[in-house]
């Protein structure tokens, strides 16, 4: 076999809470074990203001999935507002950063990676119709379902709902994931460098 497949279901993560209280997190995937990871996938609810976590050596993206969005008030003087016409931020998980809510609790995705290990990149996508995922040796390929439905015709029509996570990996040789979907997706592709 080629290829690892792994369908990770919104209802089967675990939600723990952070030691600051301010939220909770859902991990979704990484690659590595303990603090000594190279990637890592999850979800966070943001209830309340406060400092984020410091990740020396790790790069960082974070996608509002719903809410009005948060102020990011970094140390250096920067200043960055993610809303809903403003989605996404990437930025190093080495900088001092204290984030505001704007209007309520938010929900955002959490991409991390080394660079050293990984290049990354993340788009956001409408998904209408018939679709391929295509990883060579070394490529991680992740869509993550924003809205609607995916149906992934090459895993006996396995469908993936709102919130569900595809992460395919090719070991030996290109694999591919074919599905139909209507909705919109988070997709990253992760390649070993």
């Amino acid at each position: 076999m080629n290829e690892e497949i792994k369908i990770v279901r919104l209802a089967d993560t675990e939600r723990q809470r952070w030691r600051n209280d301010g939220g909770w997190t859902r991990e979704i995937a990484r690659h590595g074990t303990g603090e000594d990871w190279q990637w890592r996938l999850s979800l966070a609810e943001v209830e309340s203001d406060g400092p984020f976590s410091a990740f020396p050596g790790i790069e960082r993206e974070i996608v509002l999935l719903s809410g009005a969005g948060m102020a990011f008030d970094f140390a250096d003087g920067e200043h960055f507002e993610l809303t809903p016409e403003n989605p996404r931020l990437r930025f190093s998980g080495a900088r001092d950063l204290h984030s505001r809510l704007l209007d309520g609790p938010t929900r955002d995705f959490n991409l991390m990676w080394s660079p050293v290990h990984y290049q990354a990149d993340l788009w956001l996508r409408p998904l209408v119709g018939a679709s391929t995922l295509f990883a060579d040796p070394g490529e991680v390929w992740v869509l993550h379902m924003m809205a609607g439905t995916a149906q992934l015709q090459d895993l006996a029509d396995v469908d993936l709902e709102a919130g569900d996570t595809l992460v395919m990996r090719a070991q030996d040789g290109r694999c591919r994931q074919r599905f139909e979907a209507a909705g919109s997706a988070i997709v990253i592709r992760l390649q070993r460098l």
